[in-house]
């Protein structure tokens, strides 16, 4: 079993930064490629960012590209998205999720788990 903690989301202004956390239990952890999705309300949730258990590979949705990064520390068991230059449209609640299977890593319906969520709003 692998447990999941998103921390970091708040209010902020149009062009402001956050940086989100997701804490992990496990030893497995550095094992998994974790990912960054959101969902706004009344639709469905997308995929945001993700990263390779080495943290060498990277993906991003072009929405966020350029703006987001997302990082992880295996020896803290723990996975980052810097966000900078936030937009309105940003505004969602943020979830982190992991899993083993690097095939549609990006796909919603492909994660292991999943985090609790941590709401992000911006402001125009």
């Amino acid at each position: 079993q692998v447990q999941l903690v998103e921390s970091g989301g708040g209010l902020v202004q149009a062009g402001g930064s956050l940086r989100l956390s997701c804490a992990a239990s496990g030893r497995t952890f550095s094992r998994y490629r974790m990912g960054w999705f959101r969902q706004a309300p009344g639709k469905e949730r997308e995929f945001v960012a993700t990263i390779s258990w080495s943290g060498g590979i990277t993906y991003y949705a072009d929405s966020v590209k350029g703006r987001f990064t997302i990082s992880r520390d295996n020896a803290k068991n723990t996975v980052y998205l810097q966000m900078n230059s936030l937009k309105p449209e940003d505004t969602a609640v943020y979830y982190c999720a992991a899993t083993r299977n690097y095939v549609n890593a990006v796909v919603p319906g492909a994660q292991e788990y999943w985090g609790q969520g941590t709401q992000v709003n911006v402001s125009s």
